[in-house]
């Protein structure tokens, strides 16, 4: 399991060492990846940086750090560079996205099913209540590139991602009232990979829908390698990924709610 953290975040600079209620980003993601992989068998824990006081920072929580090339564009492609450093390359490579620290539980061990069962590549989802959705609306008001919806199949496999909410709904009220569920899935900061379906992402140049986005799982499809999306359930403290200044705070306003989830 790797966590790619870079130092070169535009929106939030050295964001990997960013303090969160006191604890830093990369600190609550390693507490929080140890948690979830406890008991499983060989499995190994990686953070995944091109920046040395962040690699030090990794090492004082106790956890391993590969040293990969500034160059490499994306977290999936850091991953891949500290897989192949390992003395024996892993069947398969879990990226936790390094500003993720509040993942729900089960995630992981969902992803490593669904690699397990036979998927190239798999990434959790969360189905979102109607008032989920309207909370994801606000909260786009203000950081609109901050969260990511996913569009799939009925039998999961995944048909489109983006930082817009997607799909858009007509006749919205009508719809309310007929389920207790939007149509909406937001997509969890995480990605299992077989190695080859990880070498074959990295071998090919970002794509131009890719970087409108700047969402890498978007290169996946338009390579046609089927993402398989595993449903979970939501957790009670529920929190998309950590891309700006505002997200902190509002992350900060649930631990003050909620209290702490993050493992000692």
């Amino acid at each position: 399991m790797v966590i790619p953290a870079r130092a070169g975040s535009s929106r939030l600079p050295r964001k990997p060492l960013r303090l969160i209620a006191g604890r830093t980003l990369l600190h609550r993601t390693i507490a929080m990846a140890r948690a979830a992989i406890g008991g499983l068998p060989d499995t190994e824990l990686v953070v995944a940086t091109d920046d040395q006081e962040i690699a030090d920072h990794a090492r004082a929580a106790g956890c391993d750090a590969a040293m990969t090339a500034s160059a490499v564009a994306t977290g999936s492609g850091r991953a891949l560079a500290a897989a192949l450093q390992r003395p024996t390359p892993p069947r398969f490579v879990v990226n936790l996205q390094g500003d993720s620290p509040f993942q729900p539980q089960g995630a992981l061990r969902a992803v490593l099913a669904a690699l397990q069962s036979g998927a190239e590549v798999a990434t959790p989802v969360i189905a979102l209540d109607w008032y989920a959705l309207d909370a994801l609306r606000d909260h786009k008001r203000r950081s609109p590139f901050s969260g990511t919806t996913c569009a799939r199949a009925p039998d999961g496999r995944a048909l489109w991602f983006s930082k817009t909410i997607i799909p858009a709904i007509r006749n919205e009220d009508a719809v309310r009232a007929s389920q207790p569920l939007s149509p909406v899935w937001r997509h969890v900061g995480l990605y299992g990979f077989t190695l080859d379906a990880l070498k074959r992402f990295e071998e090919t140049p970002p794509t131009a829908l890719e970087n409108f986005e700047g969402l890498e799982q978007l290169r996946l499809i338009e390579l046609g390698i089927p993402i398989t999306t595993v449903a979970i359930d939501p957790p009670l403290f529920d929190s998309s990924g950590i891309d700006t200044q505002a997200d902190i705070e509002r992350v900060e306003a649930l631990i003050a709610t909620h209290g702490d989830p993050t493992p000692i």
